[in-house]
């Protein structure tokens, strides 16, 4: 194949355009979950801020995870820029709402990535989807959990801190069945 040529995997793919795409929506999630983590840390709630922070290493991992399975297939990378992300909440169900929606967004998204690998009959790309599409049921769990119990404690944001600390929220980011981690999973 010539320099000019696009490679075979460039041609016309959906699966690989929403799958760049992806990359810059698990970046913005890494940058939406620092800001809450900041928010809960400035209101002196630090097991959210601790879960938040956790999160949005986990959503850049995600990302460094499809970067390099693209990597690994030869598909050219570009990493894009953030898009501006949310500070300013007025009471704890407001991030924790906004946690709930992105997550939700997500799913849509590697629904969508998962659905184009099949139709384009990318076997690889659509067993690499598995694993976030498993990953999105638990995600989605978890900050609907959060959300559930920030409702039910009202204003005693005791209870929710320690629920907090108490329990176990998600998994942490820790799968041994995860992709690999392009420049390694923080």
């Amino acid at each position: 194949m010539s320099t000019t040529e696009a490679p075979e995997t460039e041609t016309g793919s959906r699966y690989l355009t929403l799958l760049r795409e992806q990359v810059g929506h698990e970046l913005d999630a890494h940058q939406q979950y620092i800001a809450i983590a900041v928010w809960f840390d400035a209101n002196d709630l630090p097991r959210l801020a601790a879960h938040f922070y956790r999160q949005s290493l986990e959503e850049r991992n995600h990302a460094m995870m499809i970067v390099q399975y693209m990597l690994d297939r030869d598909i050219p990378v570009q990493i894009p820029g953030t898009s501006a992300v949310e500070n300013d909440f007025y009471a704890v169900v407001e991030p924790l709402r906004l946690a709930l929606a992105q997550e939700k967004q997500v799913t849509e998204q590697i629904e969508a990535i998962f659905r184009a690998a099949r139709e384009e009959g990318d076997a690889m790309g659509e067993q690499f989807m598995l694993w976030f599409l498993k990953e999105q049921v638990e995600e989605v769990a978890s900050a609907t959990t959060l959300l559930t119990v920030a409702e039910r404690a009202g204003d005693n944001l005791f209870d929710l801190e320690n629920f907090v600390a108490r329990e176990t929220i998600g998994d942490g980011g820790d799968h041994t069945d995860a992709p690999e981690t392009a420049g390694g999973a923080l």
